[in-house]
């Protein structure tokens, strides 16, 4: 039988309470063999209580911690099956797929939008779904959910209410469930196994433009101390530069070697800074295009590299970490 570690952090799948009372983190005092004995079938399944936290608590030490803990635990089991809450589950798939570049195995992330131990709930599927393409999936982190495995570092949380809570718009699913499993072409291929680099810079802020937005705002945060910005503009990476122009902000970031990455509020199009007048005024004042990333993906991977950047080469080492992909994160 193939052997899998599954990872508890928390989140909705094992929680109690609602209607009226509000979800809460439950004691982790259920056997999911008991709960789902057709698991049974798909692998010897060692448990750990990494966490029982809800996932907007996560922090990033939470990631570099278990991302620790994959790393050590993946050569003595053929897959990784890690239970989050789903707030923020793309963040942690994000920023696993970059403290883990070298996967030859599964980690698959599932959780669910109803508990495990409601009548109507997804918990159920999602598991059995994830243990099994933990087993025959490819060697990427990704997040299963509604019968689709999406790439960690494409996907978004998309819906509040309906079971298919996660969506992947820049990137088809890696596989999809019916009577069989049908992988797409794009799945990443094995990995050589590289050391475990736990190295982040949390002083990372990120901005939704909006018009109004106040530069002095942003102008305060560089003074403040911030590290680097992920800005989300508008369309292809459009922002303001008449009014409340944006433009003397990036100008100071990058005198200040702070590092400011374009992303696009839209969950379609890719970042083309030459396209418009103020996209053009961004990139002549330093900003670093993120192209068709997500926001999650955009902030962990800045995170990641500033804390592995010079402290006088927080721009140079953005620009080099965005010029190309490090976990299939951009097309």
């Amino acid at each position: 039988m193939p052997r899998l570690l599954l990872v508890h952090t928390g989140g909705t799948l094992m929680m109690r309470g609602g209607d009226p009372a509000p979800l809460a983190p439950d004691v982790y005092t259920q056997d999911l063999l008991a709960e789902l004995p057709v698991l049974k079938k798909v692998a010897d399944i060692e448990t750990r209580i990494f966490s029982n936290l809800d996932s907007s608590d996560m922090q990033p030490h939470h990631w570099v911690s278990l991302g620790a803990l994959v790393h050590e635990a993946l050569p003595s089991y053929d897959g990784v099956v890690i239970v989050h809450g789903t707030d923020t589950m793309a963040y942690t798939a994000s920023a696993l797929a970059f403290l883990l570049p070298g996967l030859d195995r599964p980690v698959v992330m599932t959780g669910a939008q109803k508990p495990l131990g409601d009548v109507r709930t997804d918990a159920r599927s999602n598991l059995v779904d994830a243990c099994h393409l933990a087993v025959v999936g490819p060697p990427e982190v990704g997040i299963v959910f509604d019968s689709k495995l999406l790439r960690g570092c494409r996907a978004t949380k998309m819906d509040a209410w309906g079971m298919s809570a996660f969506g992947s718009p820049a990137c088809t699913p890696l596989a999809e469930l019916g009577l069989g499993v049908h992988f797409s072409a794009h799945v990443l291929p094995k990995r050589a196994a590289v050391s475990f680099d736990a190295r982040i810079e949390e002083r990372v802020l990120a901005v939704r433009t909006f018009p109004g937005l106040d530069p002095r705002l942003l102008l305060g945060a560089i003074d403040a101390g911030v590290r680097g910005i992920v800005l989300e503009a508008f369309g292809a990476g459009n922002i303001p530069r008449l009014e409340n122009s944006l433009v003397p902000v990036l100008e100071k970031a990058r005198a200040m070697d702070v590092a400011v990455v374009i992303a696009s509020q839209c969950p379609r199009g890719s970042v083309d800074l030459a396209r418009y007048l103020g996209g053009a005024a961004a990139s002549g004042a330093g900003a670093i295009s993120a192209g068709d990333m997500t926001t999650e993906a955009a902030l962990t991977k800045l995170m990641l590299a500033l804390g592995r950047a010079e402290s006088e080469g927080r721009v140079r080492t953005a620009r080099e970490a965005f010029a190309r992909s490090w976990a299939g994160e951009m097309g």
